[in-house]
């Protein structure tokens, strides 16, 4: 269980980078002496994907707890621990998609439903 429970942790904690990467990858006049001017100039998907960055970081701690205190505390079946992990990670890819697609409101729904599991995770699930 600790496995799965850490390499879908590790894919988690990846997301964030991972936009990262699309914000700054083939980007003109990019200096990574100076990236936050740059960052902060970039407009459309560039600028989406910084923004889910920022987005992914703010909410892995929440996230990382629930999943700790499920293990710990609430101590969550197997199964079920991995199905909401996997449902918490697809939403977040879809919020990732979304974001650059610049769909708003499909982005805010995944959004809510990934912070949904996340209390699920934490307070609910058996």
């Amino acid at each position: 269980m600790m496995n799965r429970t850490a390499v879908l942790l590790l894919i988690a904690a990846c997301l964030p980078y991972v936009c990262a990467l699309i914000a700054k990858a083939g980007g003109k006049g990019f200096n990574n002496n100076h990236p936050r001017p740059w960052l902060e100039q970039q407009q459309g998907w560039r600028a989406r994907a910084h923004f889910a960055q920022n987005n992914l970081f703010e909410g892995l701690p929440l996230y990382f707890l629930a999943v700790l205190w499920a293990l710990l505390y609430r101590q969550i079946g197997e199964q079920t621990l991995t199905l909401w992990m996997l449902a918490w990670l697809l939403l977040r890819i879809g919020y990732i998609g979304a974001y650059l697609a610049n769909w708003g409101a499909l982005r805010s729904v995944l959004w809510f439903l990934a912070l949904l599991v996340t209390l699920w995770l934490g307070f609910v699930a058996t």
